[in-house]
């Protein structure tokens, strides 16, 4: 009984700080600004296979929607349901460094781009820096991390901040943006699968005419 009492006690205490830590990094940190389809669409991106390419954002979405993500590779464990829902998962990255993007493929089961000139992590880029070892989340985020064995980037722009994308055909727009607070910050999984779910239904009447 006493033993469960102070490990709550202890719990509460270590909630306690960790919530004034993160509201105290929190005015520090630049906000994020939200995405428009035109900012997104004209963006060039390059393959990272032998035979390089450069193609517009634009056609990874127009005919089918997609789910384009920055840094996120969890979201691999989508791919079956996205799949079934004929709606693809792609990966950008913003720099390929090393053997950065060679250590990410494991982890993510989806093609990847390169977007040299980020504009999948604006309009407004967002970096943590040093800020991010005063939050508890980025710790708790890293560690998993780590044992599952991703390590990330440790030699280039690394403290750059990510985020997640569901982009409807055509012009449907942007159905879900989720952008990091920190590292490591997840997507809600079914927020992205009710999302994708709103590209499939514009499908139908489509291949139904």
């Amino acid at each position: 009984m006493a033993v469960a009492l102070v490990a709550n006690a202890l719990a509460t205490v270590g909630n306690l700080v960790a919530a004034v830590m993160n509201y105290f990094t929190d005015m520090f940190l630049t906000p994020p600004l939200k995405a428009t389809l035109k900012h997104l669409e004209e963006t060039e991106l390059k393959t990272l296979q032998e035979e390089m390419r450069i193609l517009k954002a634009k056609s990874l979405w127009e005919k089918s929607g997609a789910v384009v993500v920055a840094e996120a590779a969890e979201l691999s464990s989508l791919k079956p349901q996205l799949d079934k829902l004929g709606v693809p998962l792609y990966a950008v990255v913003k720099e390929d460094v090393g053997t950065e993007v060679q250590n990410f493929r494991p982890y993510f089961q989806g093609e990847i781009f390169l977007d040299e000139k980020r504009r999948f992590y604006g309009p407004r880029e967002r970096k943590m820096g040093l800020l991010a070892f005063l939050r508890v989340g980025v710790w708790m985020n890293g560690l998993r991390a780590f044992k599952n064995g991703f390590v990330g980037n440790v030699l280039g722009e690394g403290f750059v901040l990510g985020g997640v994308f569901v982009i409807g055909q055509g012009e449907q727009g942007i159905l879900l943006e989720h952008r990091e607070i920190e590292f490591g910050d997840k997507v809600n999984i079914l927020d992205v699968i009710r999302a994708a779910r709103k590209i499939s239904q514009e499908l139908l009447p489509l291949e139904k005419k």
